[in-house]
């Protein structure tokens, strides 16, 4: 092979033709591309990291606020167990009131039952007592004993207080009065004579005497004056006796 220098020289004149065409048709737009690719990669790049430091800020917050969730929970839930606590306590507290006032009713009550069926038993065994009692004198009783009763009433009469002798001085003024004396047995005259002279001392009244019989009086007096009686039999003393002890209640 033979070199030729003109030959050679045409192929480096058209290298070199073939590089500048290159150059300006090919290699210039391809790092055009390319710096415009690398540009975009790096805008990329940056909006992926502002993302990405986004998303650690939001991460950041979150678990801030989560911690932050946390505590308040924990709070609430403190302040809601006290709450749960106090209000159990009040709860308590008043049921144990409650019970209190339930079993000092119940006590009251106990006690008032207990109370009233010791006094009715009372009254059911000072009855009996007075029932028995009117029955024993029933028994011993006699125009004797209704004797020493009139007797008593008597002497009574000489200690009347002043107020019932002012009260009997009064009835002369009711013409239509009448004094009755009424017996468990026949009083004899000599005992009629003396009462009447006792009460006509007192009244004023020596001629309106009206006598009658009871049995039920067991023995003793009862006389009836208008308005005022006064009572000396065993009748009246049993019953009294019985009323006396239920108010001594």
């Amino acid at each position: 092979m033979v070199f030729n220098f003109t030959t050679f020289a045409l192929e480096i004149i058209n290298f070199l033709i073939l590089i500048w065409i290159l150059q300006r048709l090919f290699y210039k737009p391809v790092l055009a591309v390319i710096a415009r690719r690398k540009q975009h990669i790096d805008q990329t790049l940056a909006e992926a990291q502002k993302l990405r430091n986004e998303a650690e800020d939001l991460r950041q917050r979150y678990e801030n606020r989560q911690n932050e969730w946390e505590q308040e929970k924990q709070a609430a839930f403190g302040a809601l167990r006290r709450e749960i606590e106090a209000e159990r306590k009040t709860q308590m507290d008043q049921l144990q009131a409650d019970l209190e006032q339930e079993r000092q009713k119940a006590k009251v009550i106990l006690s008032r039952q207990r109370h009233d069926i010791q006094r009715q038993a009372e009254e059911k065994a000072l009855q009996n007592g007075a029932r028995f009692a009117g029955l024993v004198l029933r028994q011993a009783a006699g125009p004797e004993l209704e004797a020493r009763l009139c007797a008593m009433v008597l002497e009574h009469f000489n200690d009347l207080p002043e107020e019932c002798r002012r009260c009997l001085k009064m009835l002369d003024t009711e013409k239509s009065v009448s004094i009755h004396i009424t017996s468990a047995y026949p009083l004899p005259d000599e005992l009629r004579q003396k009462l009447e002279q006792k009460l006509g001392a007192l009244t004023n009244r020596p001629d309106v005497f009206h006598y009658a019989q009871d049995a039920g009086l067991i023995a003793g007096l009862r006389i009836d004056i208008g308005a005022w009686v006064l009572h000396a039999n065993l009748q009246h003393e049993l019953a009294g006796f019985a009323e006396i002890a239920h108010e001594s209640d």
